[in-house]
């Protein structure tokens, strides 16, 4: 297999995992770094370091897929050779019946099927099965069945006996459309060819940065490999002369193809390709005439013959009306038009209602069928649709107010600053709020949060409550925008203002599109109204070079990635024995004490579900110095409380100047065991506590930066990642030591496994690949970046 990266990042790991994961070992992986800026040497050479099957090649200079794929032809060394796009991905199970068919057929060429693979995980066969239908074990040639020449003309679908290709000395050409010079020459030469009905890759149909979908001109390439085609044969001489119709019709619809994409050419250069097409038309064209295809297709091939652009035009512009026609014809009124609901919005979860972050001022909307309303006679009003009804005048009135401050002019110094839907000051954009003001002070700094949690602001924190005028005016006018989950729908992408994407951790489960792999995790969200979101976006701040391969693939636009560290752990990589000191001592804790902090993460696919965990039992094996900290996730509150073994909050429950609440169990001092789970600062959390425990939360990244154990307690791990999906098998690549069962949790802390030296190891491992970035400058870096516009 023959892997050519470049500007792949977000797809690369998935590509060799599908191949390396495959039940086969007889296989060797040549995995070409064609000088890709992003992270894909990195990757490469991390898989080549843990499986010898994977060969590293590293290019200085960037020489193009073609080149790179003669690189990697050149150091093969098995009897066929396979090149696979590196954002692409082989189908499960695929290698073992094409290393079966090719001992059975000895072709020296396998065509194999393939899908089309969407961003929103819809899938699109090809027509190989209708029309060049599975051949077995017999091989045949080109002239056998020329119906062959109509697959798909790309390298990837053809697996290709090495010396076969050395033999024939054919090298794939320089520029885009590599392929076309290399696949139609194979099949031309090949005395051998077979057909496997089998979906063996999925080709990504990338939503950004696909050739295919670029408007360049090097789409001008096409033509000098077309060229390269007709001058092999003249070579290979009169022997060939009877397929040229054959390959003359496949060049000119191939040739209309790239020219009638509008995502490929702009209008301007249209005609110069147009008349391109028809110097290759009178050039090629064989002298005893070729089959013509009929329908438009033939009329197009009648217009180039002639070289009427105009009339082409025409027929153009005909035709895309009739598809713009079709359309509309099949225009469906959505619900929501209709009755006036709308759908959840597509976070990570659905935004909140009334004062905090849904539609302007909406109330929670009823779910089921909604009846008509009748024909004739008076129409009874409930009073819930009455409430509703004015909840919607409300909603419109505010919609319309903020629509009216965006037509004024953008506050060149007005930043806009929001965390956790509106939840309060905290995560990466507290910090870079922190930051400006010591760094940007001519820059005004607003935080939007919940009425219900404005008191939770710093004192001196500038805020507007969500659903009020104010906050509108703020969005609407706003230079810079910072948030770490995304903005309402409704929320306009305005000339001139600058959208920060945080983010609020390194991510382990899977987010973004590729939940829709996972529906269980995924219920409810629209993932449409996603990319719209993140269109928006101008910059996304990320940790480490892990995270930003996965947004990429997770998060496709346009934005800018600043690869910084989390500004959030600047206060963990700052803070001084004395500051630590002084936290501890906020919590009542003393220099003996050992702390530990359990968080768990949220299961949205498991309502309900927690963890079995003791803490009487984990308190007896720390023995009388111990302390265990219990903090749920913010999506899942009482989560802290059911592991603490604690009931809710007594009435008389006193808080402490931490915002921390005493919790006993049963065998429990009361003072050892905390809820923690409404404690404002999870950065003081970290700072106190000697060890964390974690399933597969982001935390372990951030603690991560004290360099203190961490220890995975994963009881659900199996099913977790068959129903949630995983970007990172946490098991086996642990910051530390790991239990998945609460017995095993207990043997761990028992026997100092948490910090014995191969815990040790496994976290300097950690920390070198996930907070190699925080270095305590994270926040100051965004905003230069950011919010003062200077370079890096």
């Amino acid at each position: 297999m023959a892997v050519l990266a470049y500007r792949v990042q977000g797809y690369l790991r998935e590509c060799l995992d599908s191949i390396l994961d495959q039940p086969v070992r007889d296989i060797e992986v040549i995995a070409v770094d064609d000088c890709s800026p992003d992270s894909c040497g990195e990757i490469i050479t991390e898989y080549a370091a843990r499986d010898p099957r994977v060969r590293a090649v590293r290019l200085d200079t960037n020489v193009g897929l073609g080149e790179a794929r003669n690189i990697g032809l050149d150091r093969a060394t098995g009897e066929y050779v396979w090149f696979l796009d590196s954002d692409d991905w082989l189908a499960e199970g695929c290698l073992p019946v094409v290393a079966e068919r090719l001992r059975r057929a000895d072709p020296e060429v396998l065509v194999v099927d393939h899908v089309r693979a969407y961003w929103n995980n819809r899938t699109l066969g090809s027509a190989m099965t209708r029309t060049v239908p599975d051949s077995g074990e017999r091989v045949f040639t080109v002239r056998d069945r020329p119906e062959v020449l109509g697959v798909l003309h790309t390298a990837w679908n053809k697996v290709v006996r090495r010396r076969f290709l050395t033999d024939l000395g054919l090298r794939f050409g320089p520029g885009w459309y590599e392929d076309v010079s290399f696949s139609y020459p194979v099949l031309l030469a090949a005395e051998r060819i077979n057909v496997l009905d089998r979906v063996c890759v999925h080709y990504r149909q990338r939503r950004a940065g696909a050739i295919t979908g670029t408007r360049d001109d090097r789409h001008f390439e096409v033509f000098p490999h077309w060229r390269r085609v007709f001058a092999l044969m003249d070579r290979w001489g009169p022997a060939y002369d009877d397929l040229r119709p054959l390959i003359f019709e496949r060049m000119v619809w191939h040739q209309l193809i790239v020219l009638g994409n509008g995502r490929r050419l702009s209008p301007r250069l249209r005609r110069d390709f147009f008349d391109r097409v028809v110097a290759d038309y009178r050039r090629f064209r064989p002298a005893g005439g070729y089959r013509r295809p009929g329908g438009a297709e033939g009329v197009k091939h009648r217009l180039v013959a002639g070289g009427h652009w105009w009339a082409y035009l025409l027929l153009r512009a005909l035709h895309r009306s009739r598809s713009t026609l079709a359309g509309r014809s099949r225009w469906v009124v959505p619900l929501a038009t209709l009755t006036g609901r709308r759908s959840e919005p597509a976070n990570s979860r659905p935004e909140p209602t009334g004062d905090r972050p849904g539609l302007p001022g909406s109330r929670p909307e009823p779910t089921g069928d909604r009846p008509g309303l009748p024909e004739n006679g008076p129409v009874t009003v409930r009073p819930s649709r009455a409430r509703r009804l004015v909840g919607l005048g409300r909603a419109g009135l505010r919609r319309a107010y903020y629509a009216a401050q965006l037509r004024r002019p953008i506050d060149p110094t007005l930043a806009v600053y929001a965390a956790y839907w509106y939840r309060g000051y905290a995560c990466n954009p507290a910090a870079i709020h922190a930051e400006a003001r010591r760094l940007a002070p001519h820059i005004r700094g607003v935080w939007v949060v919940r009425r219900d949690l404005a008191d939770t602001l710093p004192p001196g924190v500038p805020y507007v409550v969500a659903g009020t005028r104010p906050y509108l005016r703020a969005l609407a006018r706003a230079r810079w925008l910072v948030n770490n989950v995304n903005f309402p729908d409704y929320v306009m992408k305005r000339r001139g203002s600058v959208h920060v994407q945080t983010h609020h951790g390194t991510p382990v489960k899977v987010m973004g599109l590729d939940q829709q792999r996972y529906p269980a995790g995924a219920v409810g969200l629209d993932f449409r109204r996603l990319l719209r979101r993140i269109d928006r976006w101008d910059y996304s701040i990320t940790s480490n070079s892990f995270s930003t391969q996965m947004w990429d693939r997770a998060y496709p636009a346009g934005y800018v990635t600043l690869e910084t560290g989390y500004p959030r752990n600047d206060r963990l990589v700052n803070a001084t024995p004395a500051q630590i000191g002084a936290v501890r001592d906020a919590f009542g804790f003393g220099p003996a004490d050992r702390v530990v902090l359990y968080l768990p993460t949220h299961r949205e696919h498991r309502p309900g579900y927690r963890p079995p965990f003791e803490p009487a039992a984990l308190l007896d094996v720390l023995g009388p110095t111990g302390r265990v900290l219990v903090r749920g996730h913010y999506l899942d509150p009482t989560a802290g409380r059911a592991a603490a073994g604690a009931p809710p909050d007594p009435p008389d429950a006193v808080a402490g100047s931490t915002g921390v609440v005493d919790r006993s169990d049963a065998g429990t001092d009361v003072g050892r065991l905390r809820d923690v789970t409404g404690h404002p600062r999870v950065e003081d959390l970290y700072l106190a506590a000697d060890v964390l425990i974690t399933d597969y939360s982001s935390a372990m990244f951030d603690y991560g930066c004290l360099d203190r154990p961490i220890v995975i307690y994963a009881p659900d791990w199996a099913d977790y990642r068959r129903q949630r999906g995983v970007y990172l098998d946490i098991l086996a690549e642990a910051p530390g030591a790991v239990a998945t069962s609460f017995t095993e949790l207990l043997t761990r802390f028992r026997t100092g496994a948490v910090d014995d030296p191969a815990a040790t190891r496994a976290r300097d491992r950690f920390r070198r690949r996930f907070c190699a970035l925080d270095d305590g400058r994270a926040a100051e870096r965004v905003v230069r970046r950011t919010l003062l516009g200077e370079p890096d």
